[in-house]
């Protein structure tokens, strides 16, 4: 499934002066159509160096919430590559670790839970410790049940049981366990494949860098009582 990330991206400088220049853009998104964005908002690494990220949307649901403005250009855009390459399962199971809610507070968050879904299997269909009972109970080699006794068997106390010792759980899709040391396997925007990096100011000529250079030279000091994004973008 081809995943799609929409949002607006918007000129920090000028939101700090209380006004809005934004565009929207959807991800993934290639270098050059980066740029051709930025220099439409005004953010050419002269006038205004940073944006924001907000108002997103996908074709895949129930994540969008999870991102925040903060957020950097590359790391949504690599999210987008890395949702884009998953099978249906795999993404059935991304979305039930964030029903559960784990790995869920950024872009970063959700970049390293797309790189460890082989710690976490879902069960699709199974949503109650009875019907996770008689499952175990038929095709679990471990524990046999004479015909005799079956009508008479605690099929929801038996997986009720499992589930606790197994520490799974029941989410919006099936039944969620995990395997294995979760481990961090992305640490920030260094971890981002060159390929994936797009965030780049635009080329500007001779003529417009003067007239950047002499609009900032004349312009009043900004306000910097607001605090600025916790990363800065610049061309990687």
């Amino acid at each position: 499934m081809d995943v799609t990330i929409t949002a607006r991206l918007t000129n920090w400088f000028q939101y700090q002066q209380g006004e809005r220049r934004d565009i929207e853009v959807t991800f993934p998104i290639s270098r050059e159509e980066m740029r051709t964005a930025l220099k439409s908002i005004g953010v050419d690494g002269v006038r205004a160096k940073h944006t924001i990220l907000t108002g997103y949307n996908s074709n895949l649901s129930g994540f969008c919430h999870c991102l925040t403005q903060y957020d950097s250009v590359d790391e949504v855009n690599y999210l987008a590559r890395l949702l884009s390459g998953l099978s249906e399962s795999e993404l059935d199971t991304f979305q039930a670790v964030l029903d559960y809610g784990e790995h869920n507070q950024c872009a970063a968050d959700l970049i390293d839970l797309a790189l460890n879904l082989e710690h976490f299997e879902l069960h699709p269909g199974v949503d109650t410790d009875e019907e996770l009972g008689r499952i175990y109970a038929d095709f679990d080699s471990s524990i046999e049940i004479p015909e005799n006794v079956r009508l008479y068997f605690d099929y929801e106390a038996y997986g009720r049981d499992l589930r606790l010792n197994e520490g799974g759980c029941f989410v919006d899709g099936g039944y969620l366990t995990k395997s294995g040391q979760y481990q961090e396997k992305y640490h920030g925007p260094e971890d981002i494949p060159p390929e994936h990096r797009v965030f780049s100011y635009p080329k500007l000529t001779i003529r417009e860098k003067l007239d950047a250079y002499k609009e900032v030279t004349g312009r009043a000091a900004p306000d910097n009582t607001r605090p600025a994004p916790e990363q800065g973008h610049d061309d990687r």
